[in-house]
């Protein structure tokens, strides 16, 4: 049986007064991630626009599809996504951060 994409679902909460610039620096270092971590399939990412109001306070939201849940605990501990997260801890400028995974249901 072929294994499904697994769909990895991160979502930031910036500190106030958090510059664009900065979070360019995030989005784009997130965005590199899938040319440097083989099983990746693609990176969105976006800004909520939700018009109910219940994003308790979390903007940006970022996902990336791993061609299986193998690939997805391979990326877990690989050296660049821990380079990743010494960046964020780095700027300090999140608030918080809420992760999901799933695997789309057909």
């Amino acid at each position: 049986m072929p294994s499904s994409p697994v769909v990895h679902v991160v979502i930031f909460k910036y500190k106030p007064g958090v510059s664009v610039a900065h979070i360019q620096q995030v989005t784009d270092a997130f965005r590199a991630l899938q040319h440097r971590i083989a099983g990746i399939l693609r990176f969105e990412q976006g800004i909520n626009n939700s018009p109910e109001g219940l994003n308790l306070g979390f903007t940006h939201i970022y996902t990336l599809t791993f061609e299986s849940a193998q690939a997805r605990d391979a990326y877990l501990p690989h050296p660049e996504h821990e380079a990743f997260g010494t960046l964020i801890q780095g700027l300090e400028i999140v608030d918080g951060v809420f992760v999901v995974d799933y695997v789309p249901l057909p």
